[in-house]
């Protein structure tokens, strides 16, 4: 009976001592075995292992790729504007013997090297920089992480800034300093369109200059699109040279009683009375005498301005193209006729 009490409890013993030395190690898993507190061999790689019980110790390290967040840091950057940056690393244990020996947690160093890292960053570089050139600041805080992290079995992967937080006034300002960059850009496409347009327009005003039909025919066309509207107002064009000879023909201001009449004396003529009907005789002949020559002289640019433009009917221009005296005598026929006419149909 003893003898069988003594041989279960060696059979218990050994259950345990089995169990104890079978050791499991995952495929992302390498194990580094302390024997009586000395690394005495490589890493036993994955599967199952057998160590001494007692004598032994394994310890599992895993090689898989770490994703550490990094804390926001606050600093100041180069060009004196405060920020807040925070990022996150990517790494892994590629000598687990190192990893476990060299250091005493390799993943809290490997926090606090980032940490001081990525505040280094940011001291050294510009606001722009860290808005726009991201990916050679992450480089760069790569290599400053990875110097150190060798020593300790440690590969740094890579590291992503996630976020750069501004304070509100230079929110404000970078988004007035936007608009302004966009205004800016608006006014230099608008000027641009015009240079084009004016360039545009130079070379029709000469292809019109060679051919005066296209010059009429855009009037024309200026015309119909006017009109297409359904517009009450027509607008037409009015002859330039015509306003400048009658601005230049304007008759002067009559001079007055006492320029006149002091004129009249320094002439040595004798100024004369005449009763009201006599000066309104008198008066009524002088515009009778100088308005045919106005007339004429307008007839004769409107002439000149119709057939500079080609819109003026041959028989009309024949008219024009008539000496002075011809014309104006035709004119007094005309007004002849048409005072017989009405004198006429008055006895009628």
């Amino acid at each position: 009976m003893l003898a069988l009490s003594i041989l279960a409890a060696l059979v218990a013993l050994g259950a345990i001592t089995l169990g104890n030395s079978l050791k499991i190690v995952k495929q992302y898993e390498r194990g580094v075995v302390y024997r009586l507190g000395r690394v005495n061999a490589e890493p036993r790689p994955p599967g199952m292992t057998a160590v001494v019980p007692f004598v032994d110790k394994l310890e599992k390290v895993n090689l898989q790729i770490v994703t550490m967040p990094i804390p926001a840091q606050e600093g100041i950057t180069r060009d004196n504007v405060t920020v807040r940056v925070d990022a996150v690393i990517y790494f892994k244990v590629v000598d687990p013997r190192k990893a476990v020996v060299d250091v005493e947690d390799y993943q809290l160093a490997v926090g606090q090297v980032a940490q001081t890292s990525l505040r280094s960053i940011i001291g050294q570089s510009e606001l722009d920089d860290l808005l726009t050139n991201r990916e050679r600041l992450n480089q760069g805080l790569a290599i400053m992480i990875d110097s150190p992290a060798v020593d300790w079995g440690v590969h740094i992967d890579r590291v992503e800034i996630k976020d750069v937080a501004l304070p509100e006034t230079m929110k404000r300002s970078m988004s007035r300093q936007a608009e302004a960059e966009r205004e800016r850009r608006s006014r230099v496409i608008i000027a641009d369109g015009e240079l084009q347009a004016s360039n545009k327009l130079a070379k029709a005003s000469e292809a019109m200059a060679h051919t005066p039909s296209a010059l009429q025919l855009r009037l024309l066309q200026t015309i119909v699109e006017v009109a297409a509207e359904r517009n009450s107002t027509l607008v037409l064009p009015f002859p330039v040279e015509l306003l400048r000879f009658l601005e230049n023909n304007t008759p002067a201001a009559p001079p007055t009683t006492e320029a006149g009449a002091k004129s009249t004396t320094e002439a040595g003529v004798t100024p004369t009375t005449d009763t009201p009907a006599e000066a309104a005789d008198r008066s009524g002949s002088d515009t009778t005498s100088s308005t045919p020559a106005d007339l004429d002289a307008i007839v004769q640019a409107m002439s000149e301005s119709l057939k500079l433009t080609g819109l003026m009917p041959e028989q009309e221009r024949v008219t024009s193209d008539m000496p002075e005296q011809e014309r104006i005598t035709s004119d007094s026929a005309a007004r002849s006729d048409s005072a017989d006419q009405e004198e006429h149909l008055g006895h009628a």
